[in-house]
Order: structure tokens, then C-alpha cells, then sequence
């Protein structure tokens, strides 16, 4: 067999458990009527880890950084006109706000990442819903994720 061919074991499975939580994600966003599904899929590829440690850290900092984001989303869309200019001073409060919580910069990426899609992208709903929505397709792809990773733990590498 050629060595291109070859492929360790632990990397297929990984692939399979990414695959079945990223699916189940979609499914169950979707059973729950959420507008972009996506992002349930989405989150869960980003927080499957190779350890339920790894996973819980990201997924803390993703959860409470979508949570910020959003809401700041939905304020600033409520309250200013959308403009890059708002986009810029929400994201500059959000790094304060995650530095005075003393929460990381991942927290403040996803956050920056959630108020983007909240503020940026023109749509026919208000930015509330959009806020909410966005936070709950979120939140779906973090359960789904851990819980995977809690069922379905990764085998530890053997030893040559």
C-alpha cells in the first residue's frame, strides 16, 4: 500500500465523530425551526476537541463571547444607525468588556464574530431576533459538540 494511502486510525475517527456531531447539529437545529442551521454545524466543528477539557474551554469562551456579540448586536441596532463606524466602537467596547471580565481573547473573537453577522448583514427581521437566533444556533452546536465529545471521547494514543 502507497504511504499516501495510509491513514492513522485515531485522525478516521476523529473525522467520523466531526461528521456525526456537525450532522446532528444540523438535524436538531432545524427541528427547533432555526432560521440558519449552519451555525449549529458550524460551532460544533470548532469545539470538537481531541479531550472533553479542550472542549469545555472553547466552548465557554464561544458561548459567552456569541452571548456578548449578540447582545451588543442587538443594542447597537436598536440604537445607532448601522454603520461601520458603530460596527468599530462595538467591537472596541467588546474587547474592553471581555478584558474587564478577564475572559480571553477567544471569548472576545467569537464575540466580534457574532456582532458582525448581527450588525453587518442586511435582512428583513429585526436585529433582536437575529441576536437570539444567532445565540441559539450557537448554543445548539455547543451541547451537541460536548456532548459527542463527553459519549464519544477520543482514544488516547497507544504508545510505539
Amino acid at each position: 500500500m502507497s504511504t499516501w494511502l495510509h491513514v492513522d486510525q485515531r485522525e478516521v475517527l476523529h473525522s467520523i465523530r466531526t461528521a456525526v456531531g456537525a450532522v446532528a447539529s444540523v438535524l436538531i437545529a432545524r427541528l427547533c425551526r432555526l432560521p440558519e442551521p449552519y451555525w449549529a454545524a458550524i460551532t460544533t466543528i470548532v469545539i470538537m476537541q481531541s479531550t472533553l477539557g479542550a472542549s469545555l474551554t472553547i466552548s465557554k469562551q464561544r458561548f459567552v463571547g456569541t452571548a456578548l456579540g449578540a447582545a451588543m448586536g442587538a443594542l447597537l441596532t436598536a440604537y445607532t444607525a448601522q454603520s461601520v463606524a458603530a460596527f468599530g466602537g462595538g467591537v472596541f467596547v467588546l474587547g474592553l468588556i471581555c478584558a474587564l471580565l478577564r475572559i480571553g481573547r477567544s471569548a472576545f473573537r467569537y464575540a466580534g464574530i457574532a456582532l458582525a453577522i448581527v450588525t453587518l448583514i442586511t435582512r428583513a427581521e429585526p436585529a433582536w431576533m437575529i441576536a437570539i437566533f444567532r445565540f441559539l444556533e450557537i448554543s445548539v452546536g455547543i451541547v451537541v459538540g460536548l456532548l459527542v465529545t463527553a459519549i464519544w471521547p477520543e482514544p488516547e494514543p497507544t504508545a510505539a
